[in-house]
């Protein structure tokens, strides 16, 4: 296998990659997966060094004073190196075939520990430097500033969760079963029951978790989960080409979404916000832009969802 096709294997699929990925973080990762590779070092690892590289780049967002503001792009520097390791970890599961539940449930982790960083240091900033940054355009009142926080966050975690699944529905649907990680919080449900909680509290609580996260997803795409149902009880596993070809072609135009809701378009929002000495404005953009994506996403989703179904019923595969 040759350098680029090796690369290429890296790569979950062209149609759920977005174009500063395939520019940067891909190539970047690919070339630390190599060397993780040559050294041993486990994907699960990759992640962990993830999470302490994306944490220390967050606390150091909180800096708004002139004398220390250059530690801002030390921050952001590590945020953008974290997020090449957040790029090499499944790129090097990929390369070696090292896959596990636990750790997707890891990497998923890893990003809501970086954000939960930069939240607490973007709201300590303003309430602490507000008065210096860029003329003090916002009131500085600490209930708006942490009502505004909060707000931003359960967003961001609605966002990013339901990208996720779309994602993976679309992965299921393209490269089958094995190329996709969608699971459904039943079958989740089961890994769980068989664990017991002494000698595997991690595990089992990490499952706990998981479970949680899938059920809220599930609870969301009730048209989703219909048409899901309605393909296992006609086709089981074995979906025909027809089928996937038609829904590949209605789930594609949202793949764009997904990744704007992801990494790349909010952080750099959030750098620019930073930048400017406006850090209010992120939570503003969360809210309102990222939030009216994450609804016109989830209705066009749900609606060709629900058409695919009445498809299935009428006999149409």
């Amino acid at each position: 296998m040759t350098l680029r096709e090796e690369y290429k294997a890296s790569l979950k699929s062209m149609d759920t990659e977005e174009h500063i990925d395939l520019f940067f973080y891909r190539p970047l990762g690919f070339l630390w997966a190599k060397l993780f590779a040559k050294l041993g070092v486990t994907p699960n690892w990759v992640t962990v060094a993830s999470i302490i590289l994306g944490v220390a780049g967050g606390i150091l967002l909180y800096f708004g004073d002139q004398p220390s503001r250059w530690l801002n792009y030390v921050g952001i520097f590590l945020i953008v190196w974290a997020n090449t390791y957040d790029s090499a970890d499944g790129q090097l599961a990929r390369l070696t075939k090292q896959y596990s539940r636990i750790g997707r449930i890891l990497d998923g982790v890893s990003g809501d520990l970086w954000f939960l960083a930069i939240y607490f240091a973007l709201t300590f900033r303003e309430l602490h430097f507000g008065d210096l940054l860029a003329g003090n355009y916002f009131p500085q009142h600490p209930l708006i500033i942490w009502a505004m926080a909060i707000i931003a966050g359960i967003c961001h975690a609605k966002q990013a969760t339901s990208a996720d699944y779309y994602r993976q529905f679309h992965l299921y649907f393209l490269k089958g079963k094995d190329g996709s990680e969608l699971d459904s919080s039943a079958q989740i449900h089961e890994v769980y029951q068989q664990v017991p909680w002494k000698g595997h509290f991690f595990k089992k609580l990490t499952m706990l978790a998981y479970r949680g996260y899938t059920a809220q997803q599930e609870r969301v795409t009730p048209h989703m989960q219909e048409l899901r149902l309605t393909l296992t009880e006609r086709f089981g596993n074995d979906v025909p080409q027809s089928f996937r070809d038609a829904f590949r072609a209605k789930s594609l135009p949202m793949m764009k979404y997904t990744n704007m809701l992801t990494f790349n378009t909010r952080t750099i929002a959030m750098f620019i916000a930073v930048i400017i000495q406006m850090p209010w404005l992120y939570f503003a953009f969360e809210i309102v832009v990222l939030n009216a994506m994450m609804v016109y996403m989830i209705v066009c989703h749900e609606r060709f969802c629900q058409r695919f179904t009445q498809e299935l019923r009428d006999g149409k595969y």
